[in-house]
């Protein structure tokens, strides 16, 4: 299935115009990439934990996996970043190779981590807590192929409940075909009951896989959730410094029962954002990129979304909630 077509942005959704909002020549220990961030408020202030890499951007080398950590920024007004002059999250071991990706959800005034990890038998999906960004808690791994994993900002019938895509690559004819899924705990520790939530088949505007981006907002009206979608193309040529980077990450956007977040209520059936402007689709590790980690509801309704673009920098992006919330339910 060829998708080489364009895809568009929705238009009630506006690129801030200070964009990205955060690069690497914003870090002190000066990293080749930052993105895919994970994003909240936090005790009265914005805080930002991004994945850092490293190598030389100039010459489109990068550093061994391992290098790669998480950075810390704080802001004032989500826009304007004081990043920290050390990264703040990692972890070593023999068997750990490196932590990534980021998710950000606070749950009874405490904030929790979800993050990638690889390791050398598989892709891991870690909780951790932490109260001040510096000392983590790990409370929770998966097991091997999962990851992408977010938490809902409150206990849904006394359970915690968390959205993950997991890696079914025998299942699956050795091909992505990738899916969201949800599962919910007692503790953030035992995950069960997991069931799958949103099928590749059913985004038209995917072909590869998808994935939970930001936790999920609460409004009146359901649990606004964002997710990825992604599609290839084999057609496509070279597209950032890999030479065979054949995919488009979109952000897509549904709605899920407050009650039961288990029920879809309703997704718009066009991608929230895509790839359009020049530091999404040029320049970057990988183009064409748009990858969701952070997502605040603001007093005023107000939605920042914030994203990783190309792989390469940190952008965010608003919207107003009830606008978000009529796309997922106009048919």
């Amino acid at each position: 299935m060829s998708m080489s077509g364009n895809l568009k942005s929705s238009p009630i959704i506006t690129r801030h115009p200070n964009n990205p909002v955060l690069t690497a020549s914003d870090v002190p220990y000066k990293p080749a990439l930052v993105f895919n961030a994970g994003v909240t408020k936090y005790e009265g202030q914005y805080v930002m934990m991004f994945r850092n890499d490293y190598g030389d951007i100039e010459n489109e080398t990068l550093l061994p996996i391992h290098t790669t950590n998480l950075g810390l920024a704080y802001s004032q007004d989500g826009i304007h970043w004081n990043v920290q002059d050390k990264p703040c999250f990692g972890m070593e071991s023999e068997e750990i190779i490196r932590t990534y990706d980021p998710r950000l959800t606070v749950i009874d005034g405490r904030c929790y981590v979800c993050f990638a990890v690889d390791t050398k038998h598989g892709v891991r999906g870690g909780v951790a807590v932490t109260d001040d960004f510096s000392s983590f808690e790990v409370l929770s791994m998966s097991a091997p192929d999962n990851r992408n994993m977010v938490l809902f900002p409150e206990r849904i019938g006394d359970k915690y409940i968390r959205l993950e895509r997991p890696f079914p690559v025998y299942g699956k004819g050795g091909k992505d075909s990738f899916d969201i899924w949800i599962s919910d705990s007692p503790d953030l520790k035992y995950w069960g009951n997991t069931e799958l939530l949103l099928g590749l088949e059913q985004v038209p505007y995917a072909n590869d896989k998808l994935g939970p981006a930001a936790p999920p907002i609460k409004t009146s009206k359901g649990w606004l959730t964002l997710f990825h979608a992604v599609d290839i193309d084999p057609s496509r040529g070279r597209n950032g410094w890999e030479p065979y980077w054949k995919k488009r990450y979109s952000a897509g956007i549904m709605l899920l029962d407050l009650d039961n977040p288990y029920k879809i209520i309703g997704m718009c059936q066009e991608p929230l954002l895509a790839p359009e402007v020049s530091y999404e689709t040029d320049g970057g590790f990988r183009n064409d990129v748009i990858f969701p980690g952070g997502m605040i509801l603001e007093d005023d309704g107000e939605v920042k979304i914030y994203y990783g673009a190309a792989d390469t920098v940190e952008c965010l992006a608003t919207a107003h909630v009830d606008d978000l919330i009529q796309m997922c339910l106009t048919k």
